[in-house]
């Protein structure tokens, strides 16, 4: 059947009081083209919706009798008005007239409008004068963006021609005015996206390099032209014939992945999500596999990177003709290249007849800052030279990787160089490694980009270092006193460089770092400053997140494996950019203080010989003395507190701040003596940079963690740290630092004290009475986190357990819960949330006071999966 039928079967339909024959046409359609999608032929196909939407729309306006109104028009606008409808897209209509419809042509055009309803159609429609349409193209710059592709379906062609010759004419919108505004539009849409292509779930129609950027061409050159059917860029010279022919190619490429997205969904659906992304790469005949989805995704990622090459070389152009020359002088650095209002442009046509051509271009952007960017001419040529010179990688010439080291030895590269050496391909071309893992997706809720991207990202947080230094100032003078730049900058760029290789992409990485070191002839003792540093760029954020750092083993462990206050302040800088360039979303204060500590600990140790215990000593006497005099300011006596203090070990005093302490020891010795029955629940946002502490004081009770947790979870919060104290007066006292759904502090004083409230009344009720509604979000359903278990015996009779496991609602209620049922003690907890994995650290003992025994360890590794393994359900506890 081909849609000529479905057109023909439409029109024998003789009335619209026939819905359920209409209906037929509709979803018939709706599936024949899902069964003639072959993965490759979303052109024909968006075409053929498009032409059976027509006769369908026109056949129901006839059938009303609407075709003999007078000076009254169906008319497509938007994408509809192109002639192109993905499956689910939305039908854009405007019902045009001359005149305020009379009662019937209200009558009647309500009556079409409904039945398109009715007969299940996705339509967007307005009905406007040609007065009110014009009116509201001239305040919204999208009503204006769709009248630009407006086409006539049925009707009155006088009215229709009046609107588009008053649509276009310059007092509506000059081409001028037209132009800055969908600039400005394409800039904001790309901050949405974090102006990065490589996002992991991205928007088809709206990321930047994607379909929208290949529409904002059409349309700036429709308004400018006042016509536009593919060719006229070439005849005014804004594109090459092949030019124009790659981004036809690049349309058709993100026509198929949205085509195959619609099906899948079988809905509007413009998001790659992860949800999708196996069933997308199958239909499109990639398999369903992982690496079908790598293949798919990595096919998508040069797919945009071409499109936003395009797309910045048209709209520079356009800039230049539509707003008018520039009057600033133009400033010529050498035979090459000139620059004039910031933009870098060539002189002649080849600027770059050789690899070190290209890399000598970057240390010309390294050593002039006053080139912001590169002109649309001077794109074109670099495109060429890339693609002129891909037999073989860069690094393979001596000439480049002497040019190569130098620019990575200079700080400055890595502001506009660096990005025009990743947007453009270049680092791709140098270097094999990088080549690989271009556009490679990571299959989790912890990266929010591709492992380039990420990547980039992560040198340009470096940069950050040097500029903005109020910004982290122990970074700032970590990376001004080095001697060596290139050491840190190359670390990070080798840092996930072996990922997707199989086996520990550290240990591989650091194997590459030896021969690129050896190969640009860089010092042994740099090179081994930069395989450690890759070997081991996990080190410092695993052991602050998953590891007591307040344990002198711990921090001796961890001084050990450092070595050195150099190998310290460098891997503690690489691990900063590191986790903030992961995620926009992942870096808190929590993170910050967590590995501030870790750092400072580490620092003093290594001062002190690797005597941890004595740095720790150290730290118990300068707390309680800077605690003394904020309680003395607070006008809470030394006979007050002392004998608070006297019940809580050395062990209190080094994990607290003073302020916290000062805190804590005013709140407990405020209220004098608590009975069996009564609970001390309190909140500051005043004590910890890292979020809310949440104060429990009281005698000891069963499940006490668990209903904490389970009253957090119910309110959006997560407890990012849990310290359990039991008073040498048999008191428990637990301080928790809780965050809310954004990973920030609680957002004021008035809803910690709620949440604490909260907590008390769960507290004072008997049993596990609270019940957790939350639902496991959208995105974890699709993640496969199985639940490890790993048991280490500390020096004082405790087990800690290292757990992964995936991140569900009421986790860890169920855990605190499991812990009762098994007798076990709960001592300290550090929760970590990685995306969609929790990767958590209990301490705890068991009935006896003492590390578990290996018979309880298996039961509960045992227990623990059956818990956390087990499907999503509604908690009751």
């Amino acid at each position: 059947m081909t849609i000529d039928n479905f057109v023909n079967e439409v029109k024998k339909i003789t009335s619209l009081n026939d819905l359920k024959a209409f209906k037929q046409a509709v979803e018939g359609n709706y599936a024949w083209l899902a069964q003639h999608f072959n993965g490759k032929n979303a052109d024909e196909l968006v075409l053929a919706r498009a032409k059976f939407t027509d006769e369908l729309l026109c056949h129901a306006w006839r059938l009303l009798s609407l075709d003999g109104s007078k000076h009254l028009s169906l008319c497509a606008v938007g994408g509809y008005g192109r002639g192109q409808l993905q499956p689910y897209s939305d039908i854009d209509l405007l019902i045009l007239s001359k005149k305020p419809l009379s009662n019937t042509q209200q009558d009647t055009v309500s009556q079409f409008i409904t039945f398109l309803w009715d007969i299940k159609l996705e339509i967007g429609q307005a009905v406007r004068t040609i007065k009110d349409t014009i009116q509201l193209a001239k305040e919204d710059i999208t009503i204006a963006t769709n009248l630009v592709e407006a086409r006539l379906l049925a009707g009155c062609k006088d009215t229709f021609d009046a609107l588009m010759k008053k649509a276009i004419a310059p007092r509506t919108w000059s081409s001028k005015d037209f132009f800055k505004a969908k600039l400005d539009e394409q800039i904001k849409r790309h901050h949405k996206f974090n102006d990065t292509s490589y996002n992991l779930e991205p928007n088809i129609k709206e990321n930047p390099g994607c379909l929208r950027d290949i529409q904002s061409i059409g349309w700036v050159a429709k308004k400018h032209f006042q016509e536009y059917d593919g060719t006229t860029l070439i005849g005014h010279g804004y594109f090459t014939e092949l030019e124009h022919a790659e981004l036809i190619e690049c349309r058709s490429a993100l026509w198929q992945i949205r085509f195959a997205l619609h099906i899948i969904a079988g809905r509007s659906e413009n998001r790659l999500l992860f949800d999708y992304q196996p069933q997308v790469a199958k239909l499109l005949g990639y398999g369903e596999d992982k690496p079908a989805v790598e293949k798919l995704m990595k096919h998508l990622f040069r797919i945009v990177q071409r499109v936003s090459e395009l797309n910045s070389m048209l709209l520079q152009r356009f800039s230049s003709d539509i707003l008018g020359q520039s009057r600033k002088k133009i400033y010529c650095f050498n035979q090459d290249f000139c620059v004039q209002d910031g933009k870098l442009i060539p002189q002649h046509d080849n600027c770059f007849p050789s690899p070190v051509a290209i890399l000598s271009f970057l240390e010309l952007l390294t050593k002039n800052p006053e080139i912001k960017g590169l002109d649309g001419k001077c794109i074109r040529q670099l495109r060429n030279a890339r693609r002129k010179f891909q037999s073989n990688y860069y690094h393979e010439y001596e000439d480049c990787r002497k040019k190569f080291i130098e620019l990575v030895s200079n700080p400055d590269f890595f502001d506009l160089a660096w990005d025009i050496m990743h947007l453009h391909g270049i680092l791709r071309a140098y270097l094999p490694e990088w080549d690989n893992i271009v556009g490679m997706m990571q299959f989790d809720l912890f990266h929010a980009y591709t492992v380039d991207e990420h990547t980039h990202r992560l040198v340009k947080y470096v940069r950050r270092y040097y500029l903005q230094k109020e910004e982290f100032p122990r970074c700032s003078r970590i990376v001004n006193d080095l001697d060596e730049p290139q050491v840190l900058f190359i670390a990070a760029i080798f840092h996930d460089i072996a990922k997707g290789r199989g086996g520990d992409h550290s240990k591989l990485g650091a194997k590459d770092v030896y021969a690129f070191c050896q190969q640009h002839e860089i010092s042994e003792k740099n090179t081994q400053m930069i395989a450690w540093l890759v070997e081991n760029h996990l080190l410092m954020s695993v052991v602050a997140q998953r590891r007591d750092i307040y344990d002198p083993d711990v921090v001796k462990e961890f001084a050990s494996a450092v070595k050195s206050q150099s190998h310290l302040e460098l891997l503690y800088a690489l691990t900063l950019a590191d986790i903030r360039a992961t995620n926009n979303n992942l870096w808190n204060d929590w993170k910050a203080s967590l590995l501030r500590e870790l750092y400072l600990l580490t620092h003093k140790a290594l001062d002190n010989g690797l005597q941890c215990q004595d740095t720790l000593a150290e730290r118990v006497v300068s707390h309680k003395r800077q605690a003394a005099l904020k309680l003395e300011e607070l006008q809470v006596a030394e006979s007050v507190y002392l004998p608070f203090w006297s019940q809580m070990n050395d062990d209190y005093f080094t994990r607290f701040k003073p302020e916290q302490i000062a805190w804590h020891t005013k709140t407990i010795t405020s209220i004098g003596s608590l009975s069996p029955n009564e609970v001390l629940v309190a909140a500051s946002n005043e004590t910890s940079r890292a979020g809310t502490e949440l104060l429990i004081y009281c005698h000891d009770r069963p499940a006490l963690f668990a209903q904490i947790a389970s009253v957090l979870d119910s309110r959006n919060c997560s407890i990012h740290d849990a310290q359990i104290v039991v008073t040498k007066d048999d008191y428990v006292f637990d301080s928790m630092i809780i965050l809310d759904e954004n990973a920030e502090r609680i957002s004021s004083q008035a809803r910690a004290n709620n949440i604490a409230s909260a907590v008390k009344e769960q507290l004072l009720k008997p049993g596990r009475s609270h019940s957790n509604q939350r639902r496991m979000s959208r995105q974890m359903r699709q993640l496969d986190v199985p639940t490890k278990v790993r048991f280490f015996d500390t020096q004082d009779a405790s087990t800690l357990i290292e757990l992964e496991a995936l991140d569900a609602p009421g986790l860890l209620a169920r855990i605190g819960h499991l812990f009762v049922d098994l007798n076990i003690t709960l001592k300290m907890a550090k929760i970590t949330t990685i995306g969609e994995r929790a990767e958590d650290v209990f301490i705890i003992t068991n009935a006896d006071g003492q590390a578990l025994t290996h018979e309880q360890k298996v039961l509960l590794r045992k227990q623990l999966k059956i818990k956390l393994d087990q499907p999503e359900v509604n908690t009751a506890i």
